[in-house]
Parts: structure tokens; sequence; C-alpha cells
């Protein structure tokens, strides 16, 4: 077990981090919660031995870590990845019995991982390095993006969507570009139009235009991105002139510089 003192590479702060442990193993959340009763300013909230009833713990606690171990029955921790939402989202910690060769696949990803059995000076590492981010929650957004395109894929067709972070207050979420209308720029502001709510884009616009190249978007105006298989309506105003109703009623004009792209669209 830890010993007691602080580590020179984590200090406690008055603001405790939660935890939830990940495992399917009994064995090995007893040992590791016990490992992280020896670091102060950490606070276990939960335990879960599947991705899905993590998941309900994630929902009911948010807490600020997560430890998640990647092999597990019923929902692993990768399907756990590809499920993270928003908008507390955690800071997220891989455990794993993989050997080095292996982890390489998705080390670059990861803000951190432990392999197992944890060495006490790799979890104070760790635990340090979540500490920092957490009072980042937009790098949390992007380093869970980060670590969901790290899931294991067989073919190319398989390859999991780039997902884009939208933000509401304070609070960051994690959009599939499937439930993405449209992406509507203001000045410097890109607001983001999803069937039932409306985010603020933490990019620009042709920076969300180049992320999710090859995919279903079209720019339509120098100020519009929109979601081609989300198109219900298309009424031609001039020869020049496109008037595109999306699925929720929302219309959008096509500049005559992006008409050309409206044949595009006809035959998506």
């Amino acid at each position: 077990m830890l010993a007691s003192a602080p580590s020179p590479s984590y200090t406690a702060s008055l603001n405790p981090l939660t935890v939830l442990i990940v495992d399917d193993e009994p064995i090995a959340r007893k040992v590791l919660r016990e490992e992280l009763a020896g670091i102060p300013g950490l606070n276990v909230v939960a335990e879960a031995d599947n991705g899905a009833t993590a998941l309900l713990e994630i929902d009911a606690h948010k807490p600020d870590v997560v430890f998640l171990d990647i092999q597990m029955p019923l929902m692993d921790g990768f399907q756990l990845l590809s499920r993270l939402q928003g908008g507390n989202l955690p800071v997220v910690i891989l455990v794993t019995a993989f050997d080095q060769h292996a982890l390489q696949a998705f080390e670059a990803g990861a803000i951190d991982y432990l392999l197992k059995p944890v060495s006490p000076a790799r979890l104070q590492q760790a635990v340090a390095r979540a500490s920092r981010l957490r009072r980042q929650p937009l790098a949390v957004a992007e380093h869970i993006i980060h670590l969901q395109k790290t899931v294991p894929i067989k073919t190319p067709q398989e390859s999991p969507p780039q997902k884009i972070v939208g933000r509401i207050g304070q609070e960051y979420f994690l959009l599939s570009p499937d439930e993405v209308l449209a992406f509507q720029a203001s000045g410097d502001s890109v607001c983001i139009l999803a069937s039932h709510q409306r985010y603020t884009a933490t990019q620009n616009l042709k920076t969300i235009e180049d992320r999710l190249a090859g995919g279903s978007f079209r720019r339509i105006h120098r100020n519009a991105l929109v979601n081609v298989n989300q198109i219900r309506k298309m009424s031609m105003l001039s020869s020049q002139r496109w008037l595109i109703t999306m699925s929720n009623g929302q219309e959008f004009v096509v500049s005559k510089r992006q008409a050309g792209r409206v044949r595009d669209v006809l035959h998506w």
C-alpha cells in the first residue's frame, strides 16, 4: 500500500477528486482502492464491474476520474468510451493487463494508462496528471474523443465517427455527426444545431469542416455547414439560389458560390 505522505507529484486540494473504479475482478478493485486510499485528496465514490454499470455510476456520481479496465464482460472499456457523451466528463485513466507492445496502439491517445500490477509511483503520476487535466473541461472532452479514436477496429469501414465537442454553459458534450443537423457561424461563434438542442462549438467552421471531411457534411454557405442526411426538402429559388429545409424545419439559403454543391447533394 502507498505511504500516507503526499507525493511531490500530486498535492491534495481542498476539493478532493472523486473517483470511480471500473474492473470486473473484485480483487483488482480492492487492491486499487487500497492503493488510492494512500493518496490524500481522493474519494472513491463508487465501483463497477462492467461498462454498462459504470455508465450508470458516471451519470449518478459524476466522478472527476475513472480508472477503467479494458477487458470486461457485457460492455468492455472501449465500448464504454464510445458511449461517453457529456456534460461533466471524467478524466479516464486506462488500466490494463496488456503488454507494452499492445499498449502502443492507444498510448498516444490516453492521458495516462496503468499496467497491471500497478506500481505506486505510476499511480501517483497518473493521479497528478488527472488532477491537472480536471481543471480544463474542454481538454477533458478532447481527451475523451482522442481515446475514442483508439478503439480497436477490424476494417476501415468500422472506424468510429469523428465526434465534435459542443458546449452549453460550463458543460461540454460529445456529439456524433449523425445527431448534428448543421453548423452555423455568426462572427467568431459557431452554433451546433441538433434536433432538440443547440450547442456552442469549440472550434471555428473551417476546422470543423476539415475534421468531418469525407462524411455527410457539405458547405452550402460561408457561414453554414449542413448534414445532407438531415435534408428533407430542396427548393429552387432561382438558377443560382436554393432553399434547403432540414429535418427539424430549419431553413438555409445556398449561396451562389456554393450552388454547384447542390448537385452533389442531389446525388448523395
